[in-house]
C-alpha cells in the first residue's frame, strides 16, 4: 500500500476516560495488531489519541474490541473519530511518546496489588520474590506519586529511580503487561525500605525475623509492639489487635481516646473470623479500590472492647500494596492499621516529620525512599440497603471523576470549596465532577494547609482555570473564607450555596438526575448548617431541584446550649430538649428518681434557661443530629463528652440492629408529632410525645437496646410521615422523587428502615453512593449547583 492510499484512508480516534497508566496503550497495540491494522497511539492532554491507516469501518471495529477488552482500571467515556490530518502509512502498529498540551484528561486512583503481581513476590523463582514495590499496568501507586500531567515516569516520584536493563526492557515491550508501567522498579533499581527503632540505639532485627525488614515486621507487631509503617498514601501505625495492652498504649500515645481503630487482615478467613462478611462486602473489600469495610463485629470470638469502643462495627481492609503482603504473610490474627498522626492532624507523609511526630507513639518505624506526592487517606465504605455507599473517598477512589448530568455539562470550569467538616473540594471541568480525596476538619490549622497545597496540585494537574467559585454560605467556614479570597483575587464569580440545597443536589447529581427534571424531595438530615434565615438548620425538608429550593418542613429548632460545645457535651442536647418539652419543674416532679436528673439537676439549670430566653450562646438549631445526641445522653451513652463528632449518635446506632427493630411494634415505637411553627406555618416533626416515651421507659428500667431501637423506628415513621404530608398538593403528589442526604443517612438501620417505608408508600428513593452522604459530598452538590445557575444565567 502507498503512503498515499494508507493516507487517504486514515482514520483518528480521540478516546477520553480514565485511559492514562492503567495499560490502555499496549492494549490497543494488542488488539490493533490483532485486527492487521497499522498506525500509532500515544498518550496526551485530552487522553489517548490513536491513529490508524484504516477507514471508518475498521476503525470502528477497533474500538469495538476495546471496549469488550478494556484494562480491568481503565474506562472509556467517549470516542470521537474524524479522518487524520497526518500520513499514517506506519509500518505495522507503534506506541508513540506522549504528547504535552493543556490537561483535560482523568488521573487515575491507585489500585491494590493485582494477583499477578501477587504471585510474583510469593514466587522464590521470580525476579520480584518478596519485592515491596512491584506493580504494572493494572495495579499500584497513581495519583499518590504524580507530581505533573501528563502521568509519565519522570514527572512522578519515581523519576529518580533509574531503570535497570530488565525492567527497561519490560517497559519497551508492548506485549509486557508492565509496558509503559511508570512506577516499574525491582530489588535492582527500585525503592528499598528500612527499618529503624525510633528511640535510637542499636536494635538487632534478626531477633524478630530471618528474612528482610518486611517480614521483622511481623515479628515486632506479634511481640506487642507499634511499629509505624510507610505506606502508600501516607504513615499508618499498626499494632497486634487481639493485645489490649498494646491497642490501649496506641490510644494514649496518639490520643485517640475513643475513636474506633481500622483493622487489616491477611486475607478473608481472618476477617470472617471476627466479622460477618456478606458477598457485597467480600467484593467491595476485594476491589482494586481496597477500601475498609465497616462490617458487623461478631460476639464470640471478639475484639478487645478497646479497638471499636461501644460499636457494633469493625473497620476492615484487606493488605493493598506489596509491603502490607510482605508483612502479614505470617500475621494470622488482625492487626490495627490507622492512621499515622496525632488525633486530628492529618496523615504524616514526609519521613522527617515521620520521625519527630510520630517518634514518640511507635517503637519502631519501616519506612521506603520513595517520596509520597499526594497525602490519600484509606477509604472507608458501608453496606446500606444492599447497595456499596462510600463514607470517606480518598485512596482507591479519588480522584475519579463523576460526570455531571445532561443539563450541566456545557458549562466553564468551576471550583467548588466544600464544607468545615469532612472536607473535599471539586472541580468542574469539561463535563466533569472531579471530586478531592477526604481531606479532614479544616479547623486545624496542619489539615487547611494540606488542602491549599493539594487545591494547587490539582490546579495543575487538570489544568483548572475556573470562572466560578461555590462555597458554602456559612460566612465563617474557612472553606468559604478561602473561596472568597480566591474569588476575589482572580476576578471571578462568587455562587454561594445554602448547606442543604448542596447535599440534595449532590445526591442528584451522582445519580445523573438531568436540570430539565421536575423537583425533588429532598431530605437533608445532618448536624449543623447555615440556613438561609441566618438560622442553624440540621433536618431539612426542601422541594428542590439545582435551580432552587422551597423549604416545605424541618425538625423542632431547640437551643444548644453553649453554642458549638453542645457538639462536644450531649447532656447539654438532653436539657435543651427537656427544657423546650417538658420544662424542669415537670421534669423534676415526675422523673425525679432518675439517675439522669440526678445527672442534670447539677448543672446551673437556671442559667441554662435565662441563656434561652435571652438568646444568649444558645442559638436555635433545627438539627436532626443533635436529636440523637440528646437522646443518647438520656439514655446514658457518651453523657458528660464525645470524643469524636458523631461519637454520640454512632453509639446509639450500635445498640440497634435488623432484630431489634423488627422486635418492635409499630404502636410501641416512639410517636413524633407535625404540627406547624407558629408565625411561618412549616410543619415541622415535634419530638414533645417521643420524650415522654422515653422518659417513661428510662423510669420502667427498659434496656437501652430497646430504647434505641423504638426511637429508631420511630424517627423513621415519623421523617416519612412528613415526606407524605409535604409532597401532597390536595390530591397531587408534587413529586414521587425523593433524595436523602447528610450525615444522618450513614446510620444503616435509620436509613433502610426509612427507605422500605418511603419504597411502599410509592416514592423513588434516591441516595448516596458514590460521593459521600455527610460533608464529604458537599462540595459535588456546591459545583452542580453553580452550573446550573451559570447555565440558567446564560439561558436567560
Amino acid at each position: 500500500m502507498t503512503a498515499a492510499l494508507a493516507a487517504s484512508k486514515a482514520t483518528e480516534i480521540r478516546v477520553r476516560g480514565l485511559v492514562q497508566g492503567v495499560g490502555f496503550r499496549p492494549a490497543v497495540w494488542r488488539l490493533a495488531n490483532r485486527l492487521g491494522l497499522s498506525g500509532e497511539v500515544f498518550n496526551d492532554a485530552d487522553g489517548v489519541l490513536i491513529r490508524v491507516a484504516a477507514d471508518r469501518r475498521n476503525a470502528e471495529r477497533l474500538v469495538a474490541a476495546l471496549k469488550e477488552e478494556c484494562p480491568p482500571l481503565a474506562r472509556i467515556d467517549a470516542v470521537d473519530f474524524r479522518p487524520a490530518a497526518a500520513d499514517c502509512a506506519l509500518d505495522g502498529f507503534h506506541i508513540s511518546v506522549s504528547a504535552g498540551g493543556p490537561m483535560r484528561t482523568q488521573v487515575a486512583p491507585d489500585a491494590a496489588t493485582c494477583p499477578a503481581c501477587l504471585s510474583e513476590i510469593r514466587d522464590p523463582f521470580a525476579r520480584r520474590f518478596r519485592y515491596p514495590f512491584t506493580n504494572c499496568t493494572n495495579c499500584g501507586p497513581r495519583l499518590s506519586i504524580i507530581c505533573e500531567a501528563p502521568y509519565d515516569r519522570e514527572r512522578t516520584t519515581m523519576g529518580p529511580f533509574n531503570m535497570c536493563d530488565a525492567c527497561r526492557a519490560e517497559y519497551e515491550a508492548p506485549g509486557d503487561r508492565r509496558f509503559h508501567a511508570q512506577p516499574i522498579a525491582c530489588h535492582v533499581c527500585g525503592p528499598k525500605v528500612s527499618l529503624a527503632k525510633t528511640g535510637g540505639g542499636a536494635v538487632e532485627f534478626s531477633a524478630f525475623s530471618m528474612l528482610d525488614d518486611a517480614d521483622a515486621v511481623a515479628g515486632m507487631l506479634l511481640k506487642g509492639y507499634i511499629v509505624a509503617v510507610k505506606g502508600l498514601g501516607g504513615y499508618h501505625l499498626a499494632c497486634d489487635a487481639t493485645n489490649e495492652e498494646a491497642v490501649a498504649r496506641l490510644r494514649a500515645r496518639k490520643r485517640r481516646y475513643s475513636k474506633a481503630f481500622a483493622l487489616m487482615g491477611r486475607e478473608l478467613d481472618i476477617i470472617r473470623r471476627y466479622a460477618v462478611v456478606s458477598p457485597v462486602e467480600e467484593k467491595a473489600l476485594t476491589s482494586s479500590a481496597a477500601p475498609i469495610v465497616l462490617l458487623t463485629a461478631r460476639r464470640d470470638p471478639r475484639l478487645p472492647d478497646v479497638v471499636s469502643p461501644g460499636l457494633s462495627t469493625l473497620g476492615f481492609m484487606l493488605p493493598y500494596t506489596p509491603l502490607h503482603y510482605l508483612i502479614f504473610r505470617r500475621l494470622d490474627r488482625p492487626m490495627v492499621m490507622t492512621s499515622g498522626n496525632l488525633s486530628d492532624e492529618p496523615q504524616v507523609i514526609d519521613d522527617d516529620d515521620a520521625r519527630e511526630k510520630l517518634g514518640g507513639i511507635a517503637d519502631f518505624m519501616l519506612t521506603h525512599d520513595r517520596r509520597i506526592a499526594v497525602r490519600l487517606d484509606d477509604s472507608v465504605v458501608r453496606v446500606v440497603n444492599g447497595a456499596t455507599r462510600v463514607i470517606r473517598r480518598a485512596r482507591g477512589f479519588a480522584p475519579g471523576a463523576l460526570p455531571l448530568p445532561e443539563g450541566l455539562r456545557d458549562g466553564p470550569p468551576i471550583l467548588a470549596m466544600g464544607g468545615e467538616l469532612k472536607s473535599t473540594f471539586c472541580l468542574v471541568k469539561d463535563g466533569d465532577a472531579v471530586l478531592s480525596q477526604h481531606m479532614g476538619d479544616l479547623e486545624d490549622a496542619h489539615t487547611l494547609a494540606d488542602f491549599e497545597r493539594t487545591l494547587d496540585l490539582y490546579g495543575a494537574l487538570y489544568d483548572h482555570r475556573p470562572e466560578a467559585v461555590a462555597v458554602d454560605l456559612h460566612p465563617d467556614y474557612l472553606s468559604t473564607k478561602l473561596g472568597r479570597r480566591i474569588a476575589s483575587d482572580r476576578g471571578l464569580r462568587l455562587v454561594e450555596a445554602q448547606h442543604h440545597h448542596a447535599h440534595v443536589a449532590s445526591c442528584l447529581a451522582e445519580n445523573g438526575i438531568s436540570a430539565s427534571e421536575g423537583p425533588v424531595l429532598g431530605v437533608a438530615l445532618d448536624g449543623l448548617g447555615f440556613g438561609d434565615d441566618g438560622a442553624l438548620w440540621g433536618g431539612e425538608f426542601l422541594l428542590a431541584n439545582y435551580v432552587g429550593y422551597r423549604r416545605v418542613g424541618t425538625f423542632k429548632p431547640v437551643a444548644m446550649l453553649g453554642g458549638a460545645q453542645a457538639m462536644r457535651e450531649p447532656w447539654r442536647n438532653t436539657l435543651a430538649h427537656i427544657l423546650a418539652e417538658i420544662g424542669w419543674p415537670a421534669f423534676a416532679a415526675n422523673f425525679g428518681e432518675l439517675a439522669l436528673y440526678d445527672f442534670l439537676k447539677a448543672k446551673p439549670i437556671d442559667a441554662f434557661a435565662t441563656m434561652i430566653g435571652r438568646g444568649l450562646n444558645a442559638p436555635l438549631a433545627s438539627s436532626c443530629g443533635r436529636l440523637f445526641d440528646a437522646v443518647a445522653a438520656a439514655i446514658g451513652i457518651c453523657r458528660d463528652a464525645a470524643w469524636h463528632e458523631g461519637e454520640a449518635a454512632m453509639r446509639l446506632e450500635a445498640l440497634v440492629d435488623a432484630e431489634a427493630l423488627a422486635s418492635v411494634d409499630e404502636d410501641l415505637a416512639y410517636p413524633f408529632g407535625i404540627p406547624n411553627l407558629k408565625g411561618s406555618g412549616l410543619p415541622y416533626i415535634e419530638p414533645a410525645a417521643m420524650w415522654q416515651a422515653l422518659l417513661g421507659d428510662l423510669y420502667e428500667n427498659a434496656p437501652p437496646t430497646v430504647m434505641a431501637a423504638r426511637f429508631h423506628k420511630g424517627l423513621a415513621r415519623a421523617v416519612a410521615a412528613m415526606v407524605r404530608k409535604v409532597t401532597l398538593d390536595g390530591d397531587a403528589r408534587l413529586t414521587r422523587r425523593v433524595a436523602l442526604s447528610g450525615g444522618v443517612f450513614q446510620n444503616r438501620p435509620f436509613t433502610e428502615e426509612l427507605i422500605g417505608r418511603l419504597e411502599a408508600d410509592g416514592f423513588e428513593v434516591l441516595s448516596h453512593a458514590k460521593a459521600p452522604t455527610n460533608d464529604g459530598g458537599l462540595s459535588l452538590g456546591q459545583a452542580a449547583l453553580a452550573a446550573a445557575r451559570l447555565a440558567a444565567d446564560r439561558g436567560g
